[in-house]
Parts: structure tokens; C-alpha cells; sequence
């Protein structure tokens, strides 16, 4: 089952070519309203004077910009989704690497016909987007001025590109081992990779559920969960309620406080203490006829 996306509540910004402007415009009908500006200043400004939903840069016709204009809107509003549009004009590959370069990391190609849905998709989801955007600002004013090393891996639990379910999957995004992972988080006494991943799982679907239309089914496959009835069990296991209550009791607000309540403020010691991209120092093998068990006194004497 899929989505019917409800319309944005705030406009989508674009600078585009003029024929792309056209195509987008029809794809986002009942959707989106596009303002279209003809450079990347003119769309930062705009963006200043308006809440907008996302901001669609040409792939073309802005790698003619300067980078640091592209980089200058993400800095400055890093809650709003920068999306690459690449049409049916030629792109250069220095053209991609820049808008790469500025921190535009999502790119949609309308030179296929699934890409003007691909383009609905990722403004459609954008309710529960937002909440991992929420979320990530929530961990780190618990945290106040320190960077512990552990925000990583919070940013990767929360992060909008990608999302992770299973913890094979967050290891992987981490650059370590499934076992070494949950290792670190035992060692620590820490709630395991899995419930945090979980909670933020729950934390979305929270946020899906603000929309009425949006049936419990709708949300778990949405969630990429097996079946509303695996959805159902995943609630009571976590929350202690079925999933007809956790929609009438849990808002995103209530949701987020439940997560900090649970997994990070009683933690705070722990959390800032976890060093979960750590590497233990290789171990160095013997010299030859020297086994690791001999008694260190007697290696000294060979």
C-alpha cells in the first residue's frame, strides 16, 4: 500500500532551467507550490523571507554557481532538504562534485520517468524527515556544549539519507562489526543499538500518524516493517500498548520525550564516556619461537 502524500504546508524553493520548471511544476500538482528563482542569492533570499519545504537546485544550470553560494544555503538552513534535480541536459562531472562539495547529497534524475516520482516520494516524506532533523537537535541540547564521540553514532541512528533498521546495517554504516557494537554498548551498560534503533523507529511513525489519512498499514510499510501486525507486536514489546493506542497517545513531542527519557538522559555519564568508532590496538605477533603463552620473564631472557 502506498502513501497518498497530503499537500506541503510550505512552498518548495527552485532554481532551475526553464523547461525543468515546467515538468516540475506539473509533477507537484496537488503536492507542492513552486516559487521559481533564477540564482542561487535570489533563492537564499526567499528563503529568508518564508518557511519553505525543500529547495531544488538544477544540477546545470547551478553548476555554473559558485560552490560556496550552494554551501551558504545548507549552513544556513540545514533543517530544509537541498535536492539536485539532473535533467536532460548533459551534466558534467565537475558540476556533480560541486554540488557534492557544497553538501547537497540527494540527487534526482528526472531523465527517467520513475525519477518525477522519486521527486514526490522524497518531498512526500518529508513529515518524517523532519523528525530525525527534531531528534538530532533534542541529543545534542542534552549534551550541551560537548561533542562526545557518541553523537555519531546518534547521527547516524537519525540520518535523512539513509535510514538503518537492523544493526548489521548501522555497524556497517559505522565502519565496524555487528558484535564489536553491541560489545562496546554491553561493556558500557548501556540500553543495546537495537532498542535505540528501534525507538527511532517508533519516533517516525509517531510522527506519520499526526496525518489522520494515514492508516496504521500505510505507516508500517512506510516503515518497511513485515506486516501491521509486526508493527502491532513491535509497539507492545517497546511501549507496553497496541498500536490503535500508541496513535491517540503518542504524538512526536510525547514520542521524543520517551526516547530522551529512556535512552540518553539517564546515560548522559556513560554515553559521553562510549567511544563507539574506537579501535583497539592491533597485537603484534611473536618472534619466531617465542609463544605467547611462555612466561614474560623467559622472552626477556631469549
Amino acid at each position: 500500500m502506498r502513501f497518498t502524500h497530503r499537500p506541503l504546508s510550505a512552498p518548495i524553493v527552485t532554481v532551475l532551467d526553464p523547461d525543468e520548471r515546467v515538468r516540475v511544476d506539473a509533477a507537484g500538482e496537488g503536492l507542492y507550490r513552486a516559487i521559481h528563482r533564477e540564482t542561487v542569492a535570489d533563492a537564499l533570499a526567499e528563503m529568508k523571507r518564508r518557511p519553505v519545504s525543500a529547495v531544488l537546485f538544477s544540477v546545470v544550470r547551478c553548476g555554473r554557481e559558485p560552490e560556496r553560494r550552494m554551501a551558504h544555503v545548507v549552513r544556513e538552513f540545514p533543517g530544509v532538504p537541498a535536492l539536485a534535480l539532473l535533467g536532460a541536459a548533459p551534466a558534467t562531472a565537475e558540476s556533480l562534485l560541486q554540488l557534492g562539495n557544497a553538501g547537497i547529497t540527494q540527487l534526482i534524475d528526472v531523465r527517467v520517468p520513475s525519477g518525477w516520482n522519486r521527486l514526490r516520494e522524497v518531498l512526500g516524506h518529508e513529515d518524517a524527515r523532519a523528525v530525525d532533523r527534531l531528534a538530532q537537535r533534542a541529543v545534542r541540547l542534552e549534551f550541551g556544549d560537548a561533542e562526545p564521540e557518541c553523537l555519531r553514532f546518534f547521527d547516524a541512528i537519525f540520518a535523512e539519507s539513509e535510514r538503518v533498521t537492523t544493526v548489521r546495517e548501522l555497524a556497517r554504516r559505522m565502519g565496524m562489526l555487528p558484535s564489536t557494537m553491541m560489545s562496546r554498548f554491553f561493556r558500557a551498560g548501556l540500553p543495546s543499538p537495537k532498542r535505540y534503533l528501534a525507538y527511532a523507529r517508533l519516533l517516525r511513525a509517531s510522527r506519520l500518524f499526526q496525518e489522520r489519512g494515514h492508516a496504521i498499514a500505510d505507516v508500517a510499510n512506510a516503515l518497511e516493517y513485515s506486516s501491521p501486525q509486526s508493527f502491532g507486536r513491535h509497539v507492545r514489546t517497546l511501549l507496553g500498548v497496541t498500536a490503535s493506542e500508541f496513535r491517540q497517545r503518542f504524538d512526536e513531542r510525547r514520542m521524543l520525550e520517551r526516547f530522551l527519557e529512556e535512552l540518553v538522559r539517564p546515560h548522559l555519564v556513560a554515553l559521553r564516556r562510549l567511544r563507539p568508532l574506537a579501535l583497539r590496538a592491533v597485537r603484534r605477533p611473536s618472534p619466531p619461537g617465542l609463544s605467547d603463552r611462555t612466561p614474560a620473564f623467559a622472552r626477556r631472557a631469549r
